[in-house]
């Protein structure tokens, strides 16, 4: 089990830097950590994630049910699709969801970001699928994420905005940082006339090398 205190304290951490990088707007976006095998720490509904404060979090059971919420500060409808990666992947200890502009453009557009233009996004994420539209507060967003929570570290969510997980909420973070610096690049390199993918030569050169390293 970890440190509860230290949980909610870096969760906090990680929202100020989201809203400081203008990944979520308002009170948008959810993170959460899976404190122990049956116990996760996600945030608040309707607060803003650039000023949460480590008592107002909550503590739910892997099934949604509340453990511990200060008085008006209950979790997200959105914690459903944090609660089935964790029910998913025992592995997994932290899930961040964010609206970054450059990617929900991409999700909102019905877009996967699936283009092969850098070794570094290859190496990180293969590619970013997108998963199909669900109806916000509803199982149907949980069920659209779960194939893909196998195979993949990051997820667009169709007209919404963008999900990853991670062995630790640092992780799971940067990987929200990569999945929009990527969407920034196709955006911009399509301005510039479209992106240079890399050739199957270069990609089967690169998968020897990665393969090679595990």
């Amino acid at each position: 089990m970890q440190d509860e205190k230290a949980v909610r304290e870096e969760i906090c951490e990680i929202g100020r830097r989201m809203y400081g990088r203008r990944m979520v707007a308002a009170n948008d976006g959810n993170i959460s950590v899976r404190l122990s095998e049956n116990e996760i720490i996600c945030t608040p509904t309707g607060v803003s994630k650039g000023f949460m404060k480590p008592e107002q979090l909550c503590k739910t059971d892997l099934s949604g049910n509340i453990l511990t919420a200060a008085e008006g500060f209950g979790p997200s409808s959105e914690v459903k699709m944090h609660l089935r990666v964790y029910q998913k992947r025992p592995d997994i200890m932290a899930v961040v969801h964010a609206h970054p502009v450059f990617a929900t453009s991409f999700a909102v557009m019905g877009r996967a970001l699936d283009s092969p233009i850098m070794p570094e996004v290859i190496v990180n994420f293969g590619k970013v699928p997108l998963a199909p539209y669900g109806t916000p507060s509803t199982a149907e967003i949980p069920d659209a994420v779960e194939p893909y929570l196998a195979d993949y570290q990051a997820i667009l969510l169709e007209s919404h905005g963008a999900l990853t997980w991670a062995k630790d909420l640092q992780a799971a973070y940067m990987k929200m940082e990569s999945v929009e610096f990527y969407a920034e690049l196709l955006y911009r390199t399509t301005q510039l006339g479209g992106p240079r993918e890399l050739e199957q030569e270069k990609l089967e050169r690169l998968y020897q090398v990665i393969g090679g390293a595990k």
